[in-house]
């Protein structure tokens, strides 16, 4: 005769006792679908900020005026046509993935910080950076000829190399992040967690 005996504890996965998550998911098809698009689009956006670096560096450290009236020109076609685009992209999948997804927005202080990162960062694109590309094309077509000081470009030259800069430093604090999330669960969510 067989003894009936109890059901074995759920074991430990390599982050602590698995739980059923709660809350809306992604189907397995459409969560992978989601992660390709985040991560093209979060790596084109970092590549767009590479880009428009080397070309305002260029263009600052240059004293050849057509060079510069040629990287003025063309840094706006980049801005208009990639970065609404790829920052749309990259924040919405983002958040798409953590709301339908068990990580959650607001579980774990990296997502939570990663998110208001990627928010700041594509209104900073959208709003300022197109604006100075903006700004500096209309500097080289409105003065076509003579040397790069009568374009009388100004703070023009060295806000094009800055915001770039504070850019690509978003984006490497946010890979960070995203490889070694750091700071574990939120405090409700522990307290949550011991609770179940």
């Amino acid at each position: 005769m067989t003894v009936p005996t109890a059901p074995a504890p759920a074991t430990p996965g390599p982050r602590g006792p698995r739980s059923k998550p709660s809350g809306v998911q992604l189907p397995p098809p459409v969560r992978k679908t989601m992660v390709v698009l985040h991560v093209i689009s979060s790596v084109s956006w970092l590549a767009l900020m590479l880009c428009v670096l080397a070309m305002s560096t260029t263009a600052l450290l240059t004293d050849d005026a057509d060079t510069v009236r040629a990287l003025y020109r063309a840094m706006p076609v980049l801005g208009d046509t990639l970065i609404l685009p790829l920052s749309l992209l990259s924040v919405l999948t983002g958040l798409a993935l953590s709301l339908g997804t068990p990580w959650r927005i607001f579980k774990y202080r990296w997502i939570t910080v990663k998110f208001w990162l990627s928010l700041a960062a594509a209104a900073a694109s959208i709003f300022q950076l197109t604006a100075r590309l903006h700004e500096a094309a209309h500097l080289a077509v409105t003065h076509p000829t003579g040397p790069v000081s009568a374009m009388h470009l100004g703070f023009v030259r060295y806000n094009l190399v800055i915001v770039p800069t504070i850019a690509l430093t978003v984006y490497v604090i946010n890979v960070w992040l995203s490889v070694f999330k750091p700071w574990g669960l939120r405090p409700r969510w522990v307290a949550k967690n011991r609770r179940s």
